[in-house]
């Protein structure tokens, strides 16, 4: 919860230790982005631009723009939810098979 509602960066220090458990999510990033604006014309206000998830920010800001309908709610629903999750599950069982991941690289250190 803390990591997806809150902020991705309490993964630096995993990312410093294999940068490559970044590219499951860049990856995600780098096909949403087009599917939000071409597929579901979602527009957003500059405090929201790029936030994802983080505290909500970016969902509250496409709201905010757009004002409701139902291809907003549906594209917040799939660009911010559902795709960024399938496509970083799917790259990272991949990465995990190709050896370049392991199950634990995304440990939170809680102490």
């Amino acid at each position: 919860m803390a990591q997806g509602l809150g902020t991705s960066m309490l993964q630096m220090g995993n990312i410093v230790k294999n940068p490559k458990i970044w590219i499951p999510p860049t990856v995600a990033s780098m096909i949403t982005g087009p599917v939000a604006t071409m597929v579901f014309h979602l527009k957003n206000i500059p405090a929201g631009s790029g936030m994802g998830t983080c505290g909500l920010v970016g969902p509250i800001g496409v709201y905010t723009a757009m004002g409701g309908g139902k291809s907003m709610w549906l594209g917040i629903l799939f660009v911010c939810f559902l795709l960024p999750a399938i496509i970083t599950l799917v790259l990272g069982e991949l990465l995990r098979k190709a050896g370049w991941i392991q199950f634990g690289d995304l440990k939170l250190d809680l102490k």
